[in-house]
């Protein structure tokens, strides 16, 4: 069964870093874009990078500039390093390809 495992949420405080890791299969990895999506209470799903088979990327207008999305073709794994985190990044961070959701995970941004 296809799945994506994600891991690297926490706590952090403004102005932080913190890295996520989304593992997939070598048949998805391979062959789909990938993607970083995120929900924080009482607001819909958005979409906060991606990045293509063949590297190329894409962010939100918000988090330009502070977060980065590549890719590990050895381990078949996706990161998503998010630097100078703010306190309107919290949120669960959702790893997502060829319809499959990862379970989530929580990055709160707090002093």
């Amino acid at each position: 069964q296809e799945q994506l495992v994600e891991s690297g949420g926490g706590l952090v405080q403004p102005g932080g870093s913190l890295r996520l890791s989304c593992a997939a299969s070598r048949f998805i990895f391979s062959n789909y874009v990938m993607s970083w999506y995120r929900q924080a209470p009482g607001k819909e799903r958005e979409l906060v990078a991606d990045i293509g088979t063949a590297g190329s990327t894409n962010y939100a207008d918000s988090v330009k500039g502070r977060f980065t999305i590549s890719r590990d073709n050895l381990k078949n794994t996706v990161h998503l390093q998010m630097s100078s985190l703010k306190p309107e990044d919290t949120a669960v961070y959702y790893c997502y390809a060829r319809f499959l959701w990862g379970q989530g995970t929580q990055v709160t941004v707090s002093s």
